[in-house]
């Protein structure tokens, strides 16, 4: 096998339609795979996921598919580099209290994936950090598709390089200090573009 064979796969956006075979027989869907492993949007995994897939909804990122191990999480069409780190009150299991808000910010080092490079800087790479709070603190109506249920918290990533140069995580107050841009869904994308245009 050459290296050239060894390039990047092309990832296509599947339908949920596609047929999981056997022996050239159907046995599941791709659907039903999606369905059975993350339905819980509870979970600190899957509600990470789904806040990056917010925030580039918002931010009109959504083309193609998500990239697992690149060193931002959202490329915008104006060519943003956007960081989204989410967390929230209420887990999927038992508690006996609702959780400290707190969301990592540790600076690292990275794999790119537009140009397939590792660097070993330890930097935080972004332009603008999302901070995606799943507010709602009443258990038996959460509903993490409910956007009315999120708050969302914009910094330039330089003000945080300045304010928290070597600092890991922050917790909610702290963060408030440095005044972020809060808003919700809806004012989502004009924060970031406030925040990544420097007018902030």
């Amino acid at each position: 096998m050459s290296n050239a064979d060894l390039g990047p796969l092309v990832i296509t956006r599947r339908s949920s339609s596609e047929p999981i075979r056997a022996n050239g027989e159907t046995v599941s869907q791709l659907g039903e795979f999606w369905s059975w492993a993350c339905s819980d949007l509870a979970n600190n995994t899957m509600r990470g996921v789904l806040a990056e897939y917010l925030v580039a909804t918002a931010l009109g990122a959504t083309a193609g598919t998500r990239t697992e191990w690149d060193t931002v999480d959202i490329r915008t069409p104006e060519k943003w580099r956007v960081e989204v780190k989410s967390s929230a009150y209420l887990q999927s299991w038992a508690q006996s209290q609702p959780s400290e808000i707190s969301f990592s910010i540790a600076p690292a080092s990275g794999w790119d994936a537009q140009t397939g490079t590792t660097s070993a800087d330890v930097l935080r790479r972004s332009d603008v950090y999302v901070f995606c709070l799943l507010h709602h603190q009443d258990k038996q109506t959460l509903d993490p598709l409910d956007l009315d249920q999120w708050t969302f918290y914009v910094l330039p990533t330089r003000l945080l390089d300045e304010r928290c140069p070597n600092q890991k995580t922050i917790r909610l107050s702290r963060l408030e200090r440095l005044n972020p841009l809060k808003t919700d869904f809806t004012g989502l994308q004009k924060a970031v573009a406030t925040c990544a245009e420097g007018a902030r």
